[in-house]
């Protein structure tokens, strides 16, 4: 196999245009027919040719041969195509590690999309077989995170801001690890992993609880309303039989309707009682609810709502007005429609 070319032999403004795709991304593609156009570069004139087009069946020798100037870092793939290109990557996300062409906006749009699919799976049927693709899919992204934290500030502009469970979900995970982050105390890596889990199944017990409940315009029943509040246990349940029991989850996803003046649920426990995790998981639940429009509300902006909790004292007020300053200081900049970014076809 030829030795991979020199970095600097293709002109940079290429990859504004275009992927270099490396031998694992190749490599996962189906072997004879592509689903993106292919182009090659030509060193003889300094430009990229095309060599073949989507769903064309290549021939065994342009199998060969494509392997050959993918190895000498020669095919590319239009950002044209990223729609397609991200669709691939999201179901073998682990390759977002691996291809250094992606810029960090599509990145970050590659993994909201996968944890959102792999969640959503896992919440239309919990069970091991569909947690252990969510599962390795998360480690992903917080390898992705570990490596630079400020990386997280790319997700928090891509917030979902029309609600249903998956969404809810990845919001959640994603505002929860942007409030976990800010605090510099001595987290490693394997509490990264687990506050990152804990926070995106913090409500799979809400699969367990009839859908006409979570969509009912008027007040509930009190035993409807009860019904709803077992879901703080179901998950606690679920998760256990995901064999994973480890106290940040197991707390997160028990006591994030907890409320700092004993008015939450399901202990009616105050402050000093609740654990940090699950007050850091109330602010990012309650918030990630609020900016998405739901069958009985409409959404709030971000800043009304990070301003409304900062304001509720049932809430840790440090990490309320932790969010609301991220808000007031524009960290997160101009915000992504992650919602037609999921659902967009090919």
């Amino acid at each position: 196999m030829a030795e991979k070319k020199a970095s600097g032999a293709v002109p940079a403004n290429i990859n504004e245009e275009y992927y270099q795709i490396s031998p694992e991304i190749l490599g996962s593609f189906p072997k004879y027919r592509p689903p993106v156009d292919l182009f090659v570069f030509r060193e003889d004139i300094a430009v990229l040719a095309p060599y073949s087009r989507k769903g064309t069946r290549l021939t065994n020798e342009q199998v060969d041969e494509l392997a050959q100037l993918c190895a000498e870092g020669n095919v590319f793939v239009s950002r044209s195509d990223h729609p397609i290109y991200s669709r691939h990557i999201v179901r073998q996300l682990d390759l977002v590690l691996q291809d250094h062409n992606l810029k960090e906006a599509e990145i970050a749009n590659i993994c909201v999309h996968a944890l959102y699919l792999r969640y959503a799976e896992f919440y239309a049927q919990p069970v091991k077989a569909l947690f252990d693709p969510l599962y390795r899919d998360v480690h992903v992204v917080t390898e992705y995170l570990a490596q630079d934290p400020k990386r997280i500030n790319a997700f928090m502009r891509r917030l979902f801001r029309r609600h249903d469970p998956a969404k809810h979900a990845v919001n959640s995970m994603i505002v929860g690890l942007w409030l976990w982050l800010q605090n510099p105390g001595d987290h490693d890596r394997k509490d990264l992993d687990r506050m990152a889990l804990a926070l995106l199944v913090h409500d799979i017990g809400m699969s367990k609880v009839p859908p006409f409940l979570l969509d009912k315009k008027g007040a509930l029943k009190p035993e409807e309303r009860e019904k709803v509040w077992q879901h703080s246990l179901l998950g606690v349940k679920i998760m256990q039989k995901m064999e994973m029991a480890y106290d940040a989850l197991l707390h997160i996803c028990f006591e994030h309707h907890e409320r700092m003046d004993g008015s939450g649920y399901p202990q009616r426990i105050k402050a000093g009682q609740v654990p940090p995790g699950a007050a850091l998981a109330a602010v990012a639940d309650s918030f990630s609810a609020m900016i998405t429009e739901r069958s009985y509300a409409p959404a709030k902006e971000p800043m009304d709502a990070a301003r409304e909790l900062a304001e509720d004292q049932r809430y840790d007020t440090s990490m309320a007005r932790t969010l609301l300053a991220g808000y007031a200081r524009n960290t997160f900049g101009t915000p992504v429609d992650m919602d037609a970014f999921v659902e967009q076809k090919d």
